[in-house]
């Protein structure tokens, strides 16, 4: 069995949406088909439409923030998160929970300072080919295990955003210095 792997984007747009008294909801694209990625250390990639079919139907997937199982967002199988294969990539809708560390995550997003989202997945069928003297990785068939917005992306095609129709709640952001290691290392890891 081979290796879970971790793939980022950037996000042309991250909302969170919140009717007044309603909860807020998180929606955008965390992966998108036929875009290239960032150099992946030697290889590029892009994602064929219909790589995340076979999962989608069956397989029980989180959103996370940075990837952290410790801050679980959204889940598939509770009806919290919400995917869908669409025209451009992997569409997603989340309802978050009220906890400190997603009030935090809508913040960022509202700032602008979170963007970006990542995928993990392990590589069920891919293509490689040489491509303008550069190697090219095209994922076909993935099993998705989660979704995420992150702060450092490996594409730059994605989309999340963090609608809103209120203001936005004026809370402390505390330290993350901890999530900027973490993400680090991961990203070491990953290439």
């Amino acid at each position: 069995m081979k290796d879970k792997e971790l793939r980022s984007f950037a996000l042309n747009e991250f909302r969170v949406d919140s009717e007044e008294g309603a909860q807020p909801k998180m929606y955008g694209h965390a992966a998108m088909f036929d875009s290239l990625s960032e150099d992946l250390g030697g290889f590029r990639e892009m994602i064929a439409p219909g790589a995340f079919a076979k999962s989608l139907e069956s397989a029980d997937i989180r959103a996370l923030f940075n990837h952290d199982s410790n801050i679980v967002l959204g889940r598939n199988k509770a009806g919290t998160l919400r995917l869908k294969e669409d025209k451009n990539g992997l569409a997603i809708e989340i309802d978050p929970p009220d906890t400190q560390a997603a009030r935090d995550l809508m913040i960022s997003m509202q700032r602008g300072d979170i963007n970006q989202m990542s995928f993990g997945f392990r590589t069920i069928t891919d293509k490689w080919e040489k491509r303008d003297g550069e190697w090219l990785r095209t994922l076909k068939e993935v099993e998705l295990f989660d979704v995420s917005p992150v702060t450092y992306p490996a594409y730059a095609a994605t989309d999340i955003a963090v609608r809103s129709m209120q203001e936005a709640i004026k809370l402390e952001i505390p330290d993350n210095k901890y999530m900027l290691d973490l993400m680090r290392r991961k990203l070491n890891l990953a290439t």
